[in-house]
This record gives C-alpha cells, sequence and structure tokens, in this order.
C-alpha cells in the first residue's frame, strides 16, 4: 500500500495516525486532533482535558516503527500492543540486522507457556481426580488440602502467565474497542476470583452448592486451562511470523553489502553499498554481485539472473542492457551507472512485497475480531442479565446464587477458541502445504484457495527441470567430442550441458589450443590439430562455413521444439549440431491433466522466448502461453 504521511498522535490510545478521515477528527483549544477510531474520538470528546493528563510518553522506545497488520494504520515507534484487536504490533520494516535478535514477545509467550503448562497440567488433574475410579486423592487427601493445592498451582498461571492478556484486555476497555482478550480476562479473572473466594470463605456459598466432601465447585482449572490455550495459539502465530520474517532476511542477504566506485579522479573506492547514489559509476569484477539497479556503460559479460526471473541460463551484457541489484556476474567485467538506490532498488521492492504480505492475516481472522465486537457485550449482557433475573426470582441467598451464575456465564462464554483455532489451523495448512513443496505466502491466500479456477505458472524450474540438458545430437561421435572440448574451456552459459551429454554418451573432453571466445556468436579452437567451430549461425558466417538449406530446416524445427541449436565446423566445414533444452519433468504432464479435470485453466508465464515457451505448452496442453516476460 502507498506509504502515508503521519498526521498526528492519538491522545487517547497514544498511536500514531495516518489517514484524515472526517469521523476520526476533532477540535479542542484551537487545535485540531486525530484518531485512529471513532471509539478514541468519542472517549475524547466526552473528556478532552482527561486523555492530555493521563497520557504518558513510553521511555526507552526505539526508532522502529511498528504497527498492526490488523489495522495497518495504527502505527508507533517502539512495540506494542493494538488498541482496536489488542495484537502485538510488528515491524513495518523488516531489516537484516535484526536476525540475530529474537522476537522478545515470542521470548516472553514461549517462557510463559513453558512454566505454566505443566502447573495448568497439575491444576486439572487434580481438578479432575473425583473422576478416577475410587477417588484415591480424596480419600488421601481432604477437601481444604486439594482446594489450596489447586490455589497455588492455578495463581502464577493466571496472574503471570495470563498478566500481558490482562494488560490487553484493560486496554481494549480503556480504548472502547472490545476483542477476544476482553473476555479472555473477564473469563479468566472472574473464575480465578471466585475460586480463590470459594477456597478462603466457602461457608459464604449457598449450602446448596456444597459437594458431599464439605466444599464447593472451583473453577481454577478452567481459568489455568483457558490461559494456557490462548498463550499456545499466541505462541503458534508469532513463531510463524518469526518464520517469515527469516525468509524476508534471506531476501535482504542477497543484496551486495558493498560496491566498487569510480570517483571522478578515476580511483576506484570500495564503498557501502548505502552510500551509492544515483549516476554513480561502479565497476563489477567477475563473480561479483551486481550492488544496485543500473545500466552498462561498458565491458561485456554474462549475468546470472535467476533470482529476479528465475531462468537458470544466464543473460549476455553489453553496453545499454540493463542490470539488477544482487544479481550475479559470472565472467567478463563491467562498469555500470547507478540509475535506481536503496529502496528503489527492485529486490528492497520485491523485500516490501513480502513483508508487507507477512504481515496480512487471514479474513477469518478479521471475522473473529468483528464477531468478537458483538460478542463481547453480548456476553457481558447476559451475565448481567443473569445475575439481575437470579437477584430478583432466585432462591435465597439470592445474592450467591446470581454472582455464581453470572460468573459461570463469564466462563463459558471465555473464546479460547479465538485464540487457538485460527492460527492452528492456517499453521497446519502452511505446514502440509510445504510438505508438499507448497510455499503460501499470506493466509488470505491459503483461504481464498478454494475459489481458485485459474493458475498462472512459470516454466523453469515449474513445469520443466530448471536444468539445461543435451537432448539432440546431429554429427558424429568426433564431432561432439570436439564440442565438447570447446565448451570445456568456454564460460557459455550452456557449456555445462554439453559436457555432461558428452560425458554420459562415454565421450571424454581433449585438450583445446589456439581458443577463442567471440561474444555473442561462440568458440573456436584447436583439437588433436583439427580447427573446430561452435556457436549459431553467425558465428558460422564469421568462419567461413556454409549451412545448407536442409541442415537450416533441420535446425528451424528443433528451435521450434524449443530447443538451443548451435552448430559445430570442423576443418571449415559444418560437422552437425548440438540441441540443448530444458527438459520437463516426468510428474508434470499427470499434474496438468489433474488440474484440468478440476476445470482449472492454466496459464503459463516465463521469462524464456516465446518459441521455446510455445513448444512446452503445446506437449503440456496448457490453456495460454506468455513468454519473454
Amino acid at each position: 500500500m502507498p506509504e502515508e504521511t503521519i498526521v498526528g498522535v492519538d491522545p487517547v490510545c497514544g498511536m500514531d495516525v495516518r489517514s484524515v478521515a472526517a469521523d476520526r477528527r476533532a477540535s479542542w483549544q484551537g487545535e485540531d486532533y486525530f484518531f485512529c477510531s471513532v471509539k478514541c474520538r468519542e472517549k475524547f470528546d466526552s473528556e478532552p482535558a482527561r486523555w492530555f493528563e493521563e497520557r504518558e510518553e513510553p521511555e526507552g522506545a526505539e526508532d522502529l516503527l511498528y504497527t498492526c497488520p490488523m489495522h495497518p494504520e495504527i502505527e508507533q515507534l517502539g512495540p506494542g500492543t493494538c488498541p482496536i484487536c489488542g495484537m502485538a504490533l510488528e515491524p513495518a520494516e523488516i531489516r537484516l540486522e535484526d536476525a540475530a535478535a529474537p522476537d522478545p514477545e515470542l521470548v516472553a509467550m514461549g517462557r510463559r507457556l513453558k512454566v505454566c503448562g505443566p502447573l495448568a497440567g497439575l491444576v486439572v488433574l487434580v481438578a479432575m481426580s473425583e473422576m478416577i475410579p475410587g477417588q484415591p486423592l480424596q480419600h488421601a487427601v481432604a477437601w481444604p488440602v486439594l482446594a489450596w493445592m489447586q490455589l497455588l498451582l492455578a495463581t502464577p498461571v493466571v496472574l503471570w502467565g495470563g498478566s500481558l492478556f490482562f494488560e490487553r484486555a484493560w486496554l481494549s476497555v480503556r480504548t472502547g474497542n472490545l476483542n477476544m482478550f476482553t473476555l479472555v480476562g473477564l473469563g479468566t479473572g472472574a473464575a480465578w476470583l471466585y475460586s480463590v473466594v470459594a477456597t478462603l470463605f466457602p461457608a459464604t456459598l449457598p449450602a446448596s452448592m456444597h459437594l458431599e466432601t464439605g466444599g464447593v465447585p472451583l473453577y481454577f482449572e478452567a481459568a489455568a486451562a483457558i490461559v494456557v490455550l490462548v498463550l499456545l495459539g499466541q505462541v503458534i502465530e508469532l513463531r510463524a511470523r518469526a518464520q517469515t520474517g527469516d525468509a524476508v532476511r534471506s531476501l535482504l542477504g542477497l543484496a551486495a553489502r558493498t560496491a566498487r566506485r569510480i570517483e571522478r579522479d578515476g580511483r576506484e573506492v570500495d564503498v557501502p553499498v548505502e552510500e551509492v547514489r544515483v549516476g554513480d559509476r561502479l565497476r563489477v569484477r567477475p563473480g561479483e554481485k551486481v550492488p544496485v539497479d543500473g545500466r552498462v556503460v561498458s565491458g561485456t559479460s554474462v549475468i546470472d539472473e535467476s533470482m529476479v526471473s528465475g531462468e537458470p541460463i544466464p543473460v549476455e551484457k553489453e553496453a545499454g542492457a540493463l542490470v539488477t541489484g544482487a544479481t550475479l556476474n559470472q565472467s567478463g567485467g563491467l562498469v555500470i551507472e547507478a540509475e535506481r538506490v536503496g529502496r528503489d532498488t527492485l529486490l528492497a521492492q520485491i523485500v516490501k512485497m513480502v513483508g508487507q504480505a507477512q504481515r496480512s492475516r487471514a479474513p477469518i481472522d478479521r471475522l473473529a475480531d468483528r464477531v468478537s465486537r458483538v460478542f463481547v457485550p453480548a456476553v457481558v449482557g447476559i451475565s448481567m442479565l443473569t445475575f439481575a433475573i437470579w437477584m430478583l426470582l432466585g432462591p435465597e441467598p439470592r445474592f450467591a446464587y446470581a454472582l455464581v451464575n453470572a460468573i459461570a456465564v463469564l466462563i463459558i462464554a471465555c473464546p479460547c477458541a479465538l485464540g487457538l483455532a485460527t492460527p492452528m489451523s492456517i499453521m497446519v495448512g502452511v505446514g502440509r502445504g510445504a510438505q508438499a513443496g507448497v510455499l503460501v505466502r499470506e493466509a488470505a491466500a491459503l483461504e481464498a484457495l478454494e475459489t481458485v479456477d485459474t493458475l498462472i505458472v512459470d516454466k523453469t524450474g515449474t513445469l520443466t527441470e530448471g536444468k539445461p540438458e543435451l537432448v539432440s545430437v546431429e554429427g558424429s561421435e568426433a564431432m561432439l567430442a570436439g564440442a565438447a572440448a570447446l565448451e570445456r574451456a568456454s564460460e557459455h552459459p550452456l557449456a555445462e550441458a554439453i559436457l555432461r551429454g558428452a560425458e554420459a554418451r562415454g565421450i571424454a573432453p581433449a585438450d583445446v589450443d589456439a581458443f577463442e571466445s567471440v561474444t555473442g556468436k561462440g568458440v573456436s579452437g584447436t583439437v588433436d590439430g583439427q580447427a573446430f567451430a561452435l556457436g549459431n549461425a553467425a558465428m558460422m558466417e564469421a568462419c567461413d562455413v556454409a549451412i545448407p538449406a536442409l541442415a537450416a530446416a533441420a535446425a528451424e524445427e528443433e528451435r521450434t521444439a524449443g530447443r538451443t541449436v548451435m552448430f559445430v565446423a570442423e576443418a571449415g566445414t559444418l560437422a552437425g549440431w548440438l540441441g540443448v533444452a530444458d527438459p520437463i519433468k516426468a510428474t508434470t504432464p499427470e499434474a496438468i491433466r489433474a488440474l484440468h479435470a478440476r476445470g482449472i485453466r492454466i496459464h503459463m508465464a516465463t521469462g524464456d522466448a516465446p518459441a521455446t515457451a510455445a513448444a512446452v505448452a503445446r506437449e503440456l496442453g496448457i490453456d495460454s502461453v506468455h513468454g519473454g516476460m
């Protein structure tokens, strides 16, 4: 989404506001104020002065901007929680230097889960012990001791493990944005408080509620279990976000860290890539990464652009050609002029897009958020209504019955599933997909997948093996041996495919003398005293080698079939040609048939040559093809 200017700070919740909506704006004492939500504006309108007295600036706030994945308009410096949904804020920009630092919220939640999980398990075991045949624990220990055991085990779980949820619940009440944490706080808090009173003062409860053991029902296990379940959901979601953050940092790691800048006086200086400016001239040596997006000023080379295009065959570059930052210069030296630097480079834009995608949430999350806004006040209302009915119509002692039943409503309605089911289901879906080799970019895509009726696929590495191979040889073994000898000395992108093909046919390449490489045409040299040349039609013409009409027609058929053709000349005469192609995966045809059987149309979009792309599409029966992209 386009970046917006911060227009102000919400005086109610302290969040940065980036949009100016009429219903989220107010004036007081001649000043205009902006709000993250209508609820905050209404709170401000009721008592404007109060919010200036209560608001405090966070101490030690970081200079990193944090935002809410569910509500992008909420932004602040340093970590915190969203006043609308209660979710933890996330860095708006993922930085490579943050890789070594673990997510503090994940660490805190994980620590709480490790400690509270076993404690909650013991609480549940003690509370459910009466269901064990023979009730051995009840016969061994009196009820007050069992009650105190539950109190001591559950209290750290609720008060320490659930403290973050109580803070978020209080924030939701203070800002008027009721959410899942409101009910979690109400439910667990009410269950724990009631159970504490029932443990310390059981005589205050009606006699009809007392058990045969002399005690009363307690809800310590419910409060502890809810806290642990919500903690588990938070840890699952935070861990998934940390993994996607690592994926973004791995993208950032592709970029070059330094650049060799050519100064005006001709000196060459290595500088951090952050110091490169538009118009700077940079030298890119063989084996180095291109530091920024730019244009070749001088030199010729081949560059591996698979990071951008996915195509395994490097691309030849000469003066005037565009180059992309983070791609790998393989052979010759280049001088480039920087055209896009910093956040404007293609890699930076990719990282930004992936970062925005990984902060996204499934629409079901937004649905849960909307449901909470209605569900929470409804549950609170039902609880109050229950209290009122028992006070008016219930038996004596009415107050005790009314209080217990009102609390029971809050406990039963506590939505631990909202905090666990959604992240758990998304994690399972994403995990099962990853096992099958399917990577899900964002949760919304996973949810929308069932409605898909059109599939767009790449060619190289998706439909094909992604590794060129020698698939056809027209000529003698001596011709192939000579070609392999030339390619062993060559840095051409397809040389490795020809060498592997010759080796698979039992041909060992000989040594080559007088080797010469002609950019854009081919290579030549002497093998065992014979002059050999390999390359395209232009190379044959440069070597005064005639290509018969039949050979030219056969080579054209090879190209139509999606193969790259290289002619081979021996002693000034055409000796044959080689066809190199990226073979189709063995599993691809069946996958295409299965998708078609489900009524899904398949479009292929590839950076490969249109003729090659069309040949693959014809062979597989793909519905439409777009090459040269």
